[in-house]
């Protein structure tokens, strides 16, 4: 199997260094950009990379504008990282598409554990069609339709509904679904599962009723036979 590629931008060589250090030890082939128009003219001349790591505070673009121009363009994972340790910066990232926000200094060895593990997620997602009365969701093609009209997730929209729908029936609470979607190591608050939430109903219109919400738990996917 062909190594997986990943892009890391970050304007500090040092970190570039070590992040791409640690990734290569496992195998990973990795591409630098010393800032965010790089990052940029790297990722649109040759856009089959497996995951981008993005700096926030870069000088021209910053990691939020590179995170913005890609999500246009493609599903590709994002893990951002940044000196900043805001709520409001981590719940932004999650809003403009990223998948996951580290804090910096971080551990690199954590940093190969989210990839790895964000990797294997996209990887593991289920290889079937499921339908319900006009929501489909394809895991083949990663393409979420309503009544034949294509809905634009996030990757990390996609996962949370994936997760919700494989469930069907089932109350599960806010740390189960960040357990299951973020997995293990996101040491976030439990209110980012609300946010994507809002968000997942916001973009399924009327088939956002199917999200329920289980008062003082979480959220249950179900459909009224």
């Amino acid at each position: 199997m062909a190594a997986k590629t990943i892009l890391i931008a970050d304007d500090e060589p040092r970190i570039r260094k070590l992040v791409k250090d640690f990734l290569k030890r496992d195998g990973y082939e990795v591409v630098e950009a010393v800032d965010g128009k790089e990052a940029l003219d790297i990722f649109f001349d040759n856009d089959k990379f497996d995951l981008i790591i993005l700096d926030v505070m870069m000088p021209g673009y910053d990691g939020w504008a590179v995170c913005r121009e890609i999500r246009k363009n493609s599903k590709v994972p994002i893990i951002m990282l940044t000196a900043r340790g805001e709520e409001s910066d981590e719940l932004f990232g999650f809003e403009l598409g990223a998948d996951e926000y580290i804090s910096k200094p971080f551990s690199p060895l954590i940093l190969t554990a989210r990839v790895q593990a964000l990797l294997r997620r996209m990887e593991n997602i289920s290889d079937d069609i499921k339908d319900f009365h006009g929501l489909s969701i394809d895991n083949v093609k990663h393409v979420v339709s309503i009544n034949g009209e294509r809905i634009d997730l996030s990757p990390k929209e996609y996962e949370l509904l994936d997760y919700l729908v494989t469930n069907e029936g089932i109350a599960l609470s806010r740390e189960q679904i960040l357990n299951a979607v973020w997995e293990f190591d996101y040491f976030g608050d439990s209110r980012t599962v609300d946010t994507h939430i809002k968000r997942l109903r916001s973009k399924l219109g009327e088939k956002g009723d199917l999200i329920q919400t289980v008062r003082g738990l979480g959220y249950r996917f179900e459909v009224i036979k």
